[in-house]
């Protein structure tokens, strides 16, 4: 397996800041008004770790059932996670198998790379690990079962759907309790543009209406709702 890691090259992104003012809704928001309307994750992905806003670039990975465990074990995903890089969010395309693609242990060597979370299209487990963690993570659910020798990983850095819609490596992905948007990432530097503004804009708006004013003050007067 191989990992296309040199054609990518990230935007300049304070990661940290970014995540402490913005949220999934308003990036879902500045996409719909620039046409990009299908960037939202299906609801059934929801958020099982630790942490706050869970804001990095897409490292894509697509697993496929097996039938016996590989002669060298989890050997595809130890060079998986051993390749993330700081920045980076784990995403994977699960393939539906009903094994936990995920625990505790990949989720402490991703931290230790410098990952900021991980998106599972698939089931988890050690949950409460991850969660004493404070580790981002996104996942449609939990069991004890393990990967090895029912599901792994297939291919890296190749396009995946995520709940409905396409990512890429180098994507951007902003997950929350709201649930997840996947920003492309030729239109990352606008649409980070735009959404601080409308954040900043939301910000005034709630104060306005913390002081008694009508919704029909805040969307005559920010557009915004």
């Amino acid at each position: 397996m191989t990992f296309q890691l040199a054609p990518i090259s990230a935007p300049a992104l304070d990661l940290d800041a970014l995540a402490a003012v913005t949220y999934s809704a308003v990036f879902s928001d500045v996409c719909d008004a620039l046409g990009l309307r299908n960037q939202t994750v299906s609801p059934g992905i929801m958020p099982l770790g630790g942490g706050g806003t869970l804001l990095g670039w897409a490292r894509t990975a697509l697993s496929l059932p097996v039938e016996e465990p590989p002669t060298r074990h989890y050997g595809h995903e130890i060079d998986y996670i051993d390749s993330l890089r700081p920045g980076d969010v784990a995403v994977i395309d699960c393939s539906g198998s009903p094994a936990a693609a995920w625990g505790e242990l990949f989720s402490t060597a991703s931290r230790g790379r410098g990952a900021r979370g991980a998106v599972i299209d698939g089931l988890i487990r050690d949950r409460r690990k991850i969660v004493e963690l404070g580790f981002p993570l996104h996942a449609r659910g939990c069991r004890p079962t393990d990967s090895l020798g029912r599901v792994s990983i297939h291919e890296a850095d190749t396009p995946i759907f995520l709940g409905g819609v396409a990512v890429r490596t180098g994507d951007l992905i902003v997950a929350d309790e709201d649930g997840i948007t996947v920003v492309p990432r030729e239109h990352v530097l606008k649409v980070t543009e735009l959404a601080l503004a409308k954040a900043t804009t939301e910000n005034k708006a709630r104060d306005l209406l913390l002081a008694g004013g009508t919704l029909a003050d805040v969307w005559e007067k920010f557009r915004v709702l």
